[in-house]
């Protein structure tokens, strides 16, 4: 069971060169001993070569993306940008995927967006294969994947593991036929079994696939101004609150607001709760939102990673 840390889109793109800034934060977390770096996605910096890149410079590093948004994307193509990233890390890459909000999708890149369950299995049906042996035939309702030659990408070995963003119950029934495991955010360690670790288990037994990774995203951060975290944690995490998808897993966590979930203190208070997700059925645990106040916090919130991910290895 490791600890890895995620980085923000934003952040990385309020610095002078976006790829230079994920490289030298990346370097910081493998040198506090750290043993992943994950990557989200938004409208800029291409989440899957980043961390390509960054797997590459760092070798020291798993690294992976949380998550890709699968709107507005074919599977062929991220079939293929995976498994560069792969290649450039030498077999260290593991690709997080989601279905991404309705909304979100819908006004970015126009169209309707009102299937997501089955948007979600027929690209995995097809990017299953494509990681796996660089060809798939699959002509679905919503995606044709079936290329004339092989997709194959030189030294993209292992096949690149594929994660998949489920919080509901269809999704992770997907998650746990077609996905090596999922990565949820936003949920409550006193519902993830309940409501992830359980349901996601039953639908890999059901299909005949081995027990499935479950990687909690956590928003953490080591502080001593609680209430300015607090505030932080209110404004940057306030989107969640308006996602249905959120709202549902948020009431079975026992919360309102999302920024209820993020994990404020000191050591001690962060590392109590990150054990709690462990305890819960997490196999790895990602802790993300780190740069909500001051660099001095960040850091601090980075050592108490590092040490954690040590005394486990």
């Amino acid at each position: 069971m490791t600890l890895g840390i995620s980085l923000s889109p934003f952040t990385l793109n309020n610095s002078d060169n976006a790829v230079d800034a994920a490289v030298t934060a990346g370097r910081e977390a493998a040198a506090a001993g750290v043993r992943s770096v994950w990557l989200g996605q938004l409208f800029g910096p291409d989440s899957i070569a980043v961390a390509g890149i960054l797997g590459r410079e760092v070798p020291e590093l798993e690294v992976g993306t949380s998550v890709v948004p699968i709107a507005g994307r074919h599977p062929l193509v991220v079939a293929g940008q995976a498994q560069t990233a792969q290649a450039a890390s030498h077999g260290r890459f593991t690709l997080g995927i989601g279905t991404g909000s309705r909304a979100m999708a819908e006004a970015a890149f126009g169209g309707s967006f009102d299937r997501p369950i089955a948007h979600l299995r027929e690209f995995l049906t097809a990017l299953r294969p494509l990681l796996e042996t660089g060809t798939a035939d699959l002509h679905g309702e919503i995606f044709t994947a079936a290329p004339p030659f092989s997709a194959e990408v030189a030294g993209a070995k292992p096949p690149v593991p594929v994660l998949v963003s489920a919080l509901g119950p269809q999704t992770l029934r997907v998650a746990g036929e077609l996905a090596d495991g999922t990565m949820p955010y936003l949920v409550g360690a006193n519902a993830l079994n309940e409501h992830i670790v359980e349901p996601l288990r039953a639908a890999a037994a059901r299909a005949g696939r081995p027990t499935p990774r479950v990687i909690a995203l956590v928003p953490a951060l080591v502080t001593s101004d609680v209430a300015a975290a607090t505030a932080a944690a209110e404004e940057s995490m306030a989107f969640y609150d308006k996602i249905p998808a959120y709202r549902r897993v948020l009431e079975k966590s026992g919360v309102q607001r999302a920024a209820q979930l993020a994990v404020l203190g000191d050591e001690d208070t962060v590392a109590a709760a990150l054990e709690a997700y462990f305890a819960a059925g997490a196999t790895e645990i990602v802790v993300a939102n780190s740069d909500l106040t001051t660099e001095a916090d960040r850091l601090r919130t980075l050592a108490l990673v590092g040490e954690l991910a040590r005394a486990r290895a």
